[in-house]
């Protein structure tokens, strides 16, 4: 089978340059496809410091430019441009992009997912001075202070718990008159003596120059508002996973999120996805950077199988 490379990864967080390197370092003819600059979410991060190894934090670019690097000297292949389509015919897949179509064997799709924002006047200003939307990432920059969690699922209920083992004062807010989280977990937020919260409340602004200072709130039922001093505001209302671009063919779960195997490999073969993209129980650098490896590694296991070249 001819084809421009063996393996072609769209996207380039840190599942897309951890794929990258494992890719080249097994001997594949690898290409990166990202339309903006390396990193991914991994961009905004003012300082990375949990992530195993890195004992002084550097900042997501820093740490992004340095995975880049360690592909490209493996011998990746980046291309700045948009992919916009992918299919594939007689075993060949074809990524079309805005510099002409590209062919691989295989393919790995690592374009991420975006955080649904809330909306709020404020909220896209203070992005990364105070807006997070990741406790376990920037929590502990605000440990001892008062912050504020939106949200009323498993993942707002889980990082509410753990900010509370960070600071005294935590306000939660859910729009509805209960949580939509696993029964348990609700219950464990609402016992927490360090979480106060209330339902049937939205976040009407944030306010804040260089960080956040304050937010106001609305109470749905009365229309009240009220405004709490804050260091913080934590947005967990759901995620947005980017697979556009996979074929209509590959499976994905209620929220949209790709559904792959534990080689990262979806239901159409020869086709991966790695990092947010896909279902996940969590969200991070480390997680994106392993799925990666292994989507890389397997997609190498699948190309050498296609040229008779497996190991036996």
């Amino acid at each position: 089978m001819n084809a421009d490379f063996d393996l072609a990864i769209i996207g380039a967080g840190a599942a897309g340059l951890a794929a990258a390197q494992y890719g080249a370092r097994a001997a594949l003819r690898v290409v990166v496809i990202e339309e903006m600059a390396p990193g991914g979410q991994a961009l905004v991060i003012d300082k990375l410091e949990n992530y195993p190894g890195i004992l002084e934090p550097v900042t997501g670019f820093d740490f992004a430019d340095l995975m880049r690097a360690q592909a490209e000297r493996f011998g990746a292949e980046f291309r700045t441009t948009s992919a916009s389509a992918i299919r594939k015919e007689n075993g060949v897949f074809t990524v079309e992009t805005s510099d002409g179509p590209v062919t691989a064997l295989a393919v790995v799709l690592a374009t991420g997912a975006k955080h649904r924002h809330l909306g709020a006047p404020g909220e896209e200003e203070l992005q990364g001075r105070g807006v997070s939307y990741c406790a376990t990432c920037d929590g502990p920059f605000f440990k001892g202070k008062p912050m504020l969690v939106v949200g009323g699922g498993d993942a707002a209920c889980d990082e509410a718990k753990f900010l509370a083992k960070l600071s005294p004062k935590i306000i939660m807010v859910h729009r509805k008159d209960r949580f939509r989280a696993q029964k348990s977990l609700a219950e464990r937020v609402l016992a927490d003596p360090n979480i106060e919260v209330r339902f049937e409340t939205v976040v009407e602004r944030i306010e804040g120059t260089k960080q956040v200072e304050a937010v106001v709130l609305k109470d749905l039922k009365t229309g009240e508002t009220r405004r709490e001093e804050v260091a913080a505001v934590f947005v967990f209302v759901g995620s947005i996973p980017q697979t556009a671009l996979a074929p209509e063919s590959v499976a994905k779960d209620e929220a949209g999120s790709i559904v792959t195997d534990e080689r990262m490999e979806t239901n159409l073969s020869g086709f991966f996805a790695a990092g947010d993209v896909r279902v996940t129980p969590f969200r991070q650098v480390i997680t994106s950077a392993s799925d990666g490896a292994v989507a890389a590694h397997c997609a190498a296991q699948y190309i050498d199988a296609l040229k008779g070249q497996a190991y036996a």
